[in-house]
């Protein structure tokens, strides 16, 4: 396969993954797989990044509305509604920041073709969409508390295979709060983290890969648009209460992905 193709390819496959509740990092990582791609996490760091910064971007522009009255808020320099919410984002970031910073090289561990590992953390991806589209509605906003529980499933879902928007949108409607704020509020609190990440790994020096910017724009180009969709599509599923067909999608894959493991 042309390195082109495969930066299409990956870079489809985090757009839609990062926004529908299947995991990004378990779908990029099972891609690899059926690819037979040996290198390791650390050496395709710099499409990795890539990838999430076009899916950070998709997702500004999905909710450039929100982010504007968020920052026209902040600069007032008061207490208000914007300036509660980037509060409540900056709660929600603690548990994955504190498991990032500490964690990192086990982490990383984790990304080096752990399929098994992926299957299993699907099945539990499933079990929670489930939960979530068996939960009652409610018009409830997004406390104090709940921002920390929805940052701990945020933390969780750094797993390979534990998807980030199903954790923390299904944790937010579990919650009881209402399913548009839930998913909205789920998009907007990994902004800061990826953008955070982007820059510790630019300090750090950790790209060791040599992607041409030929790649890694196709890569970004095909992440940003699909991304864009998906979001937008993911907003409408949330909202009519339909994410239980991801979980059979979740429960084919791992059950698939086992299954070949055993014969091969």
């Amino acid at each position: 396969m042309s390195d082109l193709l495969r930066a299409l390819i990956l870079g489809i496959v985090q757009g839609l993954t990062e926004f529908l509740p299947v995991s990004s990092s378990g779908h990029l990582e099972l891609t690899k797989w059926l690819f037979d791609d040996h290198s390791l996490a650390s050496e395709s760091m710099l499409m990795t990044v890539t990838l999430h910064a076009a899916t950070a971007l998709a997702t500004i522009v999905v909710f450039r509305r929100d982010v504007g009255e968020i920052l026209r808020d902040l600069f007032r320099f008061e207490w208000n509604t914007g300036t509660k919410f980037s509060l409540l984002i900056l709660v929600s970031m603690v548990p994955a920041a504190f498991v990032g910073l500490l964690f990192d090289e086990l982490l990383t561990t984790l990304f080096d073709r752990q399929i098994v590992l992926v299957a299993f953390m699907l099945v539990v991806t499933g079990l929670l969409l489930f939960l979530a589209d068996r939960a009652r509605r409610t018009e409830k906003s997004v406390d104090w508390m709940d921002a920390a529980l929805i940052g701990v499933a945020q933390a969780i879902a750094i797993l390979p295979g534990i998807s980030r928007s199903g954790a923390t949108i299904s944790t937010s409607v579990l919650l009881g709060i209402d399913r548009e704020r839930s998913a909205r509020f789920s998009f907007l609190m990994v902004v800061p983290l990826i953008l955070g990440k982007i820059a510790k790994d630019i300090i750090d020096g950790a790209f060791t890969e040599t992607s041409s910017a030929l790649e890694l724009s196709v890569g970004f180009l095909a992440a940003f648009f699909t991304g864009m969709a998906a979001c937008v599509w993911m907003i409408k599923l949330v909202k009519k209460a339909e994410l239980k067909y991801f979980a059979y999608y979740c429960f084919a894959v791992a059950l698939i992905v086992l299954v070949v493991k055993m014969i091969f």
